[in-house]
């Protein structure tokens, strides 16, 4: 049986890091140090359409994907960027930022409201 979840845990990783409101976020699309990171599963991406421009980082591989030490370190992560990584509704970000945060990341927020809320603010949004 688990003793904390999924609720709790988004949480308590909101108090710890960086978070932005959509109309933020697309603000900051515009500024080439920062990079706005998908995390979500390519099929949400199929099927919801995508940021333009952002990098697609899957959530199951990203810790990977930042660490210069693993053989699937992205050389983008290594780059004096600030990081923005957004899911479909905040809440796979939110732990992801807090994972990277972890790891010695100083960059790395996310989007509050995710994909959803940027769609709805107004965020620019491609379909496949």
């Amino acid at each position: 049986m688990i003793t904390k979840g999924v609720e709790e845990l988004v949480a308590e990783a909101s108090k710890v890091i960086t978070t932005y409101s959509a109309e933020e976020a697309i603000a900051m699309d515009s500024d080439p140090d920062t990079v706005l990171v998908d995390i979500r599963d390519v099929r949400e991406l199929h099927r919801d359409g995508r940021v333009p421009g952002a990098l697609h980082a899957p959530r199951g591989m990203l810790e990977f994907w930042v660490d210069p030490n693993s053989r699937y370190f992205k050389s983008i992560f290594g780059e004096s960027k600030n990081f923005v990584l957004f899911c479909a509704g905040g809440g796979r970000s939110a732990l992801a930022a807090l994972a990277l945060q972890q790891m010695g990341m100083t960059n790395v927020a996310h989007i509050g409201s995710g994909f959803h809320g940027w769609a709805e603010a107004g965020g620019a949004v491609e379909t496949s």
